[in-house]
Protein backbone atom coordinates (compact mmCIF):
# COMPACT_ATOMS: atom_id res chain seq x y z
CA UNK A 1 0.00 0.00 0.00
CA UNK A 2 1.37 3.82 -0.93
CA UNK A 3 1.28 6.28 1.75
CA UNK A 4 2.24 9.53 1.66
CA UNK A 5 1.39 12.90 2.10
CA UNK A 6 -0.87 14.94 -0.28
CA UNK A 7 -1.07 18.54 -0.34
CA UNK A 8 -3.94 20.49 -0.72
CA UNK A 9 -4.66 21.97 -3.91
CA UNK A 10 -4.37 18.86 -6.58
CA UNK A 11 -4.09 19.33 -9.85
CA UNK A 12 -1.22 20.79 -11.20
CA UNK A 13 -0.06 23.29 -8.46
CA UNK A 14 3.80 23.07 -7.98
CA UNK A 15 4.61 21.42 -4.90
CA UNK A 16 7.37 23.50 -2.54
CA UNK A 17 8.76 22.60 0.80
CA UNK A 18 5.66 23.61 2.95
CA UNK A 19 7.86 25.73 5.26
CA UNK A 20 9.59 27.89 2.24
CA UNK A 21 5.70 28.31 1.19
CA UNK A 22 4.04 29.39 4.73
CA UNK A 23 3.87 33.19 5.70
CA UNK A 24 4.99 34.11 8.68
CA UNK A 25 3.24 33.89 11.78
CA UNK A 26 0.12 32.00 10.54
CA UNK A 27 -0.49 28.95 11.98
CA UNK A 28 -0.61 25.30 9.99
CA UNK A 29 -4.00 23.69 10.47
CA UNK A 30 -4.46 20.08 9.77
CA UNK A 31 -7.29 17.88 8.01
CA UNK A 32 -6.47 13.95 7.83
CA UNK A 33 -8.04 12.66 4.79
CA UNK A 34 -8.59 8.38 5.09
CA UNK A 35 -9.96 7.31 1.19
CA UNK A 36 -11.07 4.16 0.50
CA UNK A 37 -10.13 3.77 -3.65
CA UNK A 38 -6.38 4.00 -4.24
CA UNK A 39 -4.53 6.24 -4.99
CA UNK A 40 -4.59 5.70 -9.25
CA UNK A 41 -8.39 5.81 -9.45
CA UNK A 42 -9.34 9.35 -11.66
CA UNK A 43 -12.45 9.75 -9.59
CA UNK A 44 -11.21 9.30 -6.30
CA UNK A 45 -8.71 12.09 -6.80
CA UNK A 46 -11.26 14.00 -8.65
CA UNK A 47 -13.53 13.91 -5.45
CA UNK A 48 -10.47 15.01 -2.96
CA UNK A 49 -9.83 17.51 -5.61
CA UNK A 50 -13.01 19.09 -5.31
CA UNK A 51 -12.52 18.88 -1.55
CA UNK A 52 -9.20 21.06 -1.70
CA UNK A 53 -10.92 23.17 -4.52
CA UNK A 54 -13.80 24.47 -1.81
CA UNK A 55 -11.11 24.93 0.67
CA UNK A 56 -9.18 27.10 -0.97
CA UNK A 57 -12.54 29.07 -1.80
CA UNK A 58 -13.16 29.74 1.91
CA UNK A 59 -9.30 30.55 2.53
CA UNK A 60 -7.35 27.95 3.32
CA UNK A 61 -4.73 28.15 1.00
CA UNK A 62 -2.25 25.54 -0.11
CA UNK A 63 1.04 25.57 2.67
CA UNK A 64 -0.10 28.90 4.14
CA UNK A 65 -2.60 28.31 6.79
CA UNK A 66 -3.15 24.52 5.73
CA UNK A 67 -1.75 20.80 5.56
CA UNK A 68 -3.77 17.86 4.15
CA UNK A 69 -2.52 14.18 4.85
CA UNK A 70 -4.10 11.79 2.70
CA UNK A 71 -4.29 7.76 3.25
CA UNK A 72 -5.08 5.89 0.00
CA UNK A 73 -7.07 3.20 0.37
CA UNK A 74 -6.49 -0.03 -2.18
CA UNK A 75 -7.78 -2.88 0.13
CA UNK A 76 -9.75 -3.29 3.36
CA UNK A 77 -7.09 -5.04 5.07
CA UNK A 78 -4.77 -1.59 4.81
CA UNK A 79 -7.32 0.25 6.38
CA UNK A 80 -6.65 0.05 10.24
CA UNK A 81 -3.17 0.82 9.83
CA UNK A 82 -3.95 3.99 7.36
CA UNK A 83 -6.38 5.25 10.04
CA UNK A 84 -3.47 4.61 13.17
CA UNK A 85 -1.93 6.99 11.09
CA UNK A 86 -3.82 9.66 10.40
CA UNK A 87 -4.82 10.14 13.73
CA UNK A 88 -0.80 10.13 15.32
CA UNK A 89 -0.61 13.20 13.08
CA UNK A 90 -2.96 15.09 15.53
CA UNK A 91 -5.26 16.40 13.06
CA UNK A 92 -8.15 18.73 13.80
CA UNK A 93 -10.52 17.31 11.55
CA UNK A 94 -11.16 13.93 9.61
CA UNK A 95 -12.77 13.22 6.62
CA UNK A 96 -13.87 9.93 5.68
CA UNK A 97 -15.55 8.19 2.58
CA UNK A 98 -17.38 5.32 3.16
CA UNK A 99 -18.60 3.50 6.30
CA UNK A 100 -15.55 1.04 6.72
CA UNK A 101 -13.14 4.49 6.96
CA UNK A 102 -15.33 6.25 9.25
CA UNK A 103 -15.27 3.10 11.54
CA UNK A 104 -12.14 2.69 11.79
CA UNK A 105 -11.52 6.23 12.40
CA UNK A 106 -14.30 5.87 15.19
CA UNK A 107 -12.52 3.09 16.81
CA UNK A 108 -9.60 5.51 17.52
CA UNK A 109 -10.60 8.60 18.30
CA UNK A 110 -13.94 10.26 20.07
CA UNK A 111 -12.04 13.45 20.14
CA UNK A 112 -11.23 14.49 16.88
CA UNK A 113 -13.71 15.64 14.83
CA UNK A 114 -15.08 13.50 11.89
CA UNK A 115 -16.59 14.55 8.70
CA UNK A 116 -18.34 11.87 6.79
CA UNK A 117 -19.02 11.73 3.11
CA UNK A 118 -20.82 8.65 0.82
CA UNK A 119 -22.15 6.29 3.67
CA UNK A 120 -25.86 4.77 3.69
CA UNK A 121 -27.76 4.70 6.81
CA UNK A 122 -25.30 5.87 9.47
CA UNK A 123 -27.68 4.57 12.11
CA UNK A 124 -28.41 1.16 10.55
CA UNK A 125 -24.74 0.95 10.00
CA UNK A 126 -23.78 2.20 13.59
CA UNK A 127 -21.76 5.02 12.52
CA UNK A 128 -24.69 7.45 14.76
CA UNK A 129 -26.80 7.14 17.57
CA UNK A 130 -29.42 9.03 15.72
CA UNK A 131 -30.26 11.18 12.74
CA UNK A 132 -31.22 14.07 14.44
CA UNK A 133 -28.59 16.48 16.61
CA UNK A 134 -25.80 13.52 16.03
CA UNK A 135 -24.10 14.99 18.88
CA UNK A 136 -20.45 13.24 19.50
CA UNK A 137 -17.77 13.87 16.96
CA UNK A 138 -19.03 12.64 13.85
CA UNK A 139 -21.30 14.36 10.87
CA UNK A 140 -21.23 14.30 7.36
CA UNK A 141 -23.38 14.01 4.13
CA UNK A 142 -25.07 10.50 3.22
CA UNK A 143 -25.00 9.14 -0.41
CA UNK A 144 -28.53 7.99 -1.50
CA UNK A 145 -31.99 7.16 0.13
CA UNK A 146 -32.97 3.38 -0.35
CA UNK A 147 -35.45 4.64 -2.20
CA UNK A 148 -33.17 5.26 -5.36
CA UNK A 149 -33.31 1.24 -5.84
CA UNK A 150 -36.89 1.67 -7.53
CA UNK A 151 -35.27 4.21 -9.75
CA UNK A 152 -33.07 2.16 -10.55
CA UNK A 153 -35.09 -0.88 -11.51
CA UNK A 154 -37.30 2.05 -13.56
CA UNK A 155 -34.24 3.39 -15.65
CA UNK A 156 -32.90 -0.37 -16.32
CA UNK A 157 -36.09 -1.10 -17.62
CA UNK A 158 -37.19 1.74 -20.07
CA UNK A 159 -33.75 0.86 -20.72
CA UNK A 160 -33.88 -2.43 -21.77
CA UNK A 161 -37.93 -2.81 -22.12
CA UNK A 162 -37.06 -6.95 -23.13
CA UNK A 163 -35.31 -7.54 -19.23
CA UNK A 164 -37.28 -10.43 -16.99
CA UNK A 165 -34.47 -10.64 -14.07
CA UNK A 166 -32.03 -8.06 -13.14
CA UNK A 167 -28.56 -9.15 -10.75
CA UNK A 168 -28.10 -7.06 -8.29
CA UNK A 169 -24.27 -6.66 -7.16
CA UNK A 170 -23.39 -5.32 -3.63
CA UNK A 171 -20.20 -5.65 -1.64
CA UNK A 172 -19.47 -7.41 1.45
CA UNK A 173 -15.83 -6.87 2.55
CA UNK A 174 -13.26 -8.59 3.15
CA UNK A 175 -13.79 -12.37 5.14
CA UNK A 176 -11.18 -11.72 7.44
CA UNK A 177 -13.05 -8.88 8.64
CA UNK A 178 -16.36 -9.87 8.81
CA UNK A 179 -17.22 -9.36 12.89
CA UNK A 180 -16.10 -5.83 12.41
CA UNK A 181 -17.31 -4.82 8.74
CA UNK A 182 -20.92 -6.52 9.35
CA UNK A 183 -22.84 -4.13 9.55
CA UNK A 184 -21.56 -2.51 5.62
CA UNK A 185 -24.09 -4.03 4.10
CA UNK A 186 -27.13 -3.04 6.30
CA UNK A 187 -27.42 0.25 3.76
CA UNK A 188 -27.05 -2.37 0.78
CA UNK A 189 -29.72 -4.33 2.15
CA UNK A 190 -31.83 -1.39 2.53
CA UNK A 191 -31.69 -0.25 -1.30
CA UNK A 192 -32.49 -4.33 -2.10
CA UNK A 193 -35.56 -4.21 0.12
CA UNK A 194 -36.44 -1.54 -2.07
CA UNK A 195 -35.54 -2.84 -5.47
CA UNK A 196 -37.18 -6.66 -4.34
CA UNK A 197 -40.70 -4.66 -2.95
CA UNK A 198 -40.13 -2.76 -6.60
CA UNK A 199 -39.35 -6.05 -8.82
CA UNK A 200 -43.22 -6.89 -9.64
CA UNK A 201 -44.16 -3.22 -10.80
CA UNK A 202 -41.99 -3.73 -13.35
CA UNK A 203 -42.20 -7.57 -13.98
CA UNK A 204 -38.35 -8.37 -12.99
CA UNK A 205 -37.04 -11.29 -11.11
CA UNK A 206 -34.89 -9.90 -8.60
CA UNK A 207 -31.69 -12.29 -8.07
CA UNK A 208 -28.59 -11.22 -5.26
CA UNK A 209 -25.03 -11.74 -5.11
CA UNK A 210 -23.22 -10.08 -2.05
CA UNK A 211 -19.51 -10.64 -3.74
CA UNK A 212 -15.97 -9.80 -1.57
CA UNK A 213 -13.68 -9.98 -4.65
CA UNK A 214 -12.97 -9.95 -7.99
CA UNK A 215 -13.13 -13.73 -9.02
CA UNK A 216 -16.89 -13.18 -6.98
CA UNK A 217 -17.82 -10.82 -9.03
CA UNK A 218 -16.64 -12.67 -12.50
CA UNK A 219 -18.61 -15.85 -10.96
CA UNK A 220 -22.06 -14.23 -10.00
CA UNK A 221 -22.13 -12.25 -13.66
CA UNK A 222 -21.30 -15.89 -15.55
CA UNK A 223 -24.30 -17.43 -13.58
CA UNK A 224 -27.05 -14.83 -14.21
CA UNK A 225 -25.76 -14.50 -18.29
CA UNK A 226 -27.00 -18.16 -18.85
CA UNK A 227 -30.64 -17.20 -17.74
CA UNK A 228 -31.70 -14.49 -20.74
CA UNK A 229 -33.23 -11.85 -20.54
CA UNK A 230 -30.93 -10.86 -17.68
CA UNK A 231 -29.05 -7.47 -16.31
CA UNK A 232 -27.57 -5.59 -13.76
CA UNK A 233 -27.59 -3.38 -11.09
CA UNK A 234 -24.13 -2.83 -9.70
CA UNK A 235 -24.23 -0.86 -5.96
CA UNK A 236 -21.80 1.98 -5.24
CA UNK A 237 -18.96 1.35 -2.75
CA UNK A 238 -16.51 -2.10 -2.11
CA UNK A 239 -15.43 -4.37 -4.55
CA UNK A 240 -17.84 -3.52 -7.32
CA UNK A 241 -16.38 0.06 -7.24
CA UNK A 242 -13.02 -1.26 -7.34
CA UNK A 243 -13.53 -3.49 -10.07
CA UNK A 244 -15.83 -1.59 -12.29
CA UNK A 245 -13.44 -1.56 -15.21
CA UNK A 246 -14.22 -5.69 -15.30
CA UNK A 247 -17.52 -5.49 -14.53
CA UNK A 248 -18.21 -3.49 -18.01
CA UNK A 249 -16.45 -6.14 -19.85
CA UNK A 250 -18.11 -8.63 -18.41
CA UNK A 251 -21.16 -6.61 -19.23
CA UNK A 252 -20.28 -6.20 -22.77
CA UNK A 253 -19.29 -9.97 -23.24
CA UNK A 254 -22.79 -11.37 -22.00
CA UNK A 255 -24.47 -8.03 -23.54
CA UNK A 256 -26.13 -7.38 -19.97
CA UNK A 257 -27.76 -4.12 -19.24
CA UNK A 258 -26.48 -2.50 -16.28
CA UNK A 259 -27.17 0.72 -13.69
CA UNK A 260 -24.87 2.13 -12.09
CA UNK A 261 -24.72 4.69 -8.56
CA UNK A 262 -22.42 7.75 -10.04
CA UNK A 263 -21.48 9.59 -12.92
CA UNK A 264 -18.18 8.36 -13.36
CA UNK A 265 -19.32 4.52 -13.73
CA UNK A 266 -20.94 5.38 -17.42
CA UNK A 267 -17.81 7.83 -17.86
CA UNK A 268 -16.00 4.84 -18.03
CA UNK A 269 -17.54 2.57 -19.76
CA UNK A 270 -21.03 1.54 -18.18
CA UNK A 271 -24.25 1.72 -19.90
CA UNK A 272 -26.20 4.51 -17.51
CA UNK A 273 -26.12 5.52 -14.11
CA UNK A 274 -28.23 7.31 -11.78
CA UNK A 275 -27.15 8.62 -8.91
CA UNK A 276 -26.05 11.71 -6.49
CA UNK A 277 -23.22 14.33 -7.33
CA UNK A 278 -20.26 12.75 -5.67
CA UNK A 279 -17.93 15.83 -6.29
CA UNK A 280 -20.25 17.83 -5.19
CA UNK A 281 -21.32 15.67 -1.90
CA UNK A 282 -17.02 16.40 -1.22
CA UNK A 283 -17.34 20.15 -1.96
CA UNK A 284 -20.25 20.14 0.26
CA UNK A 285 -17.75 18.24 3.28
CA UNK A 286 -15.30 21.08 3.06
CA UNK A 287 -17.93 23.41 3.95
CA UNK A 288 -18.34 21.58 7.05
CA UNK A 289 -14.34 21.18 7.44
CA UNK A 290 -14.20 25.08 7.31
CA UNK A 291 -16.86 25.71 10.06
CA UNK A 292 -14.60 22.88 12.28
CA UNK A 293 -11.91 24.76 11.81
CA UNK A 294 -13.66 28.13 13.18
CA UNK A 295 -14.62 26.15 15.86
CA UNK A 296 -18.05 24.93 15.66
CA UNK A 297 -18.63 21.60 17.03
CA UNK A 298 -19.49 18.57 14.57
CA UNK A 299 -22.08 17.21 16.99
CA UNK A 300 -24.09 20.77 16.35
CA UNK A 301 -23.70 20.27 12.41
CA UNK A 302 -26.88 18.33 11.09
CA UNK A 303 -26.34 15.56 8.26
CA UNK A 304 -27.24 16.42 5.18
CA UNK A 305 -28.63 14.07 2.22
CA UNK A 306 -27.62 14.50 -1.80
CA UNK A 307 -29.35 17.67 -3.50
CA UNK A 308 -27.99 17.08 -7.23
CA UNK A 309 -29.02 13.87 -9.17
CA UNK A 310 -27.67 12.68 -12.34
CA UNK A 311 -28.74 10.32 -14.76
CA UNK A 312 -25.92 10.19 -17.49
CA UNK A 313 -26.31 7.75 -20.54
CA UNK A 314 -23.22 6.13 -22.42
CA UNK A 315 -24.53 5.73 -26.02
CA UNK A 316 -21.12 4.21 -27.06
CA UNK A 317 -22.27 1.70 -24.80
CA UNK A 318 -25.89 1.54 -25.70
CA UNK A 319 -24.88 1.05 -29.49
CA UNK A 320 -21.90 -2.24 -28.49
CA UNK A 321 -25.18 -3.61 -26.51
CA UNK A 322 -27.57 -3.29 -29.05
CA UNK A 323 -30.04 -1.01 -27.31
CA UNK A 324 -31.91 1.91 -28.86
CA UNK A 325 -32.42 4.03 -26.02
CA UNK A 326 -35.56 5.65 -25.79
CA UNK A 327 -35.70 9.69 -26.95
CA UNK A 328 -38.19 9.69 -23.51
CA UNK A 329 -35.29 8.83 -21.72
CA UNK A 330 -32.91 10.75 -23.48
CA UNK A 331 -34.45 13.68 -23.12
CA UNK A 332 -34.46 13.68 -18.98
CA UNK A 333 -30.69 12.64 -18.76
CA UNK A 334 -28.27 15.24 -17.41
CA UNK A 335 -25.72 13.88 -19.80
CA UNK A 336 -25.29 11.61 -23.17
CA UNK A 337 -21.72 10.44 -23.34
CA UNK A 338 -21.59 9.91 -27.13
Amino acid sequence: MRRREFIAGLGGAAVWPIAARAQQGDRLRRIGVLMSLGEADPEAKASLSAFTQRLAELGWTDGRNLRIDVRWGSDTDGIGADAVELVSTNPEVLLADSTPTIQELQRLTQAIPIVFVNIGDPVETGVLARLTRPGGNTTGFLNMEPSIGGKWLQVLKETAPSLKRVLVIMGFGNAAHAARLRVIEASASARLRVIEASASTFGLEVLSSAVRDASEIERAIDAISHEGNAGLIVMPGGPPGKHRKMIFALAARYRLPAIYAYRYFASDGGLVSYGPDDRDIFRRAASYADRILKGEKPGDLPLQGPVKYELVINMKTAKALGLTIPETLLATADEVIQ
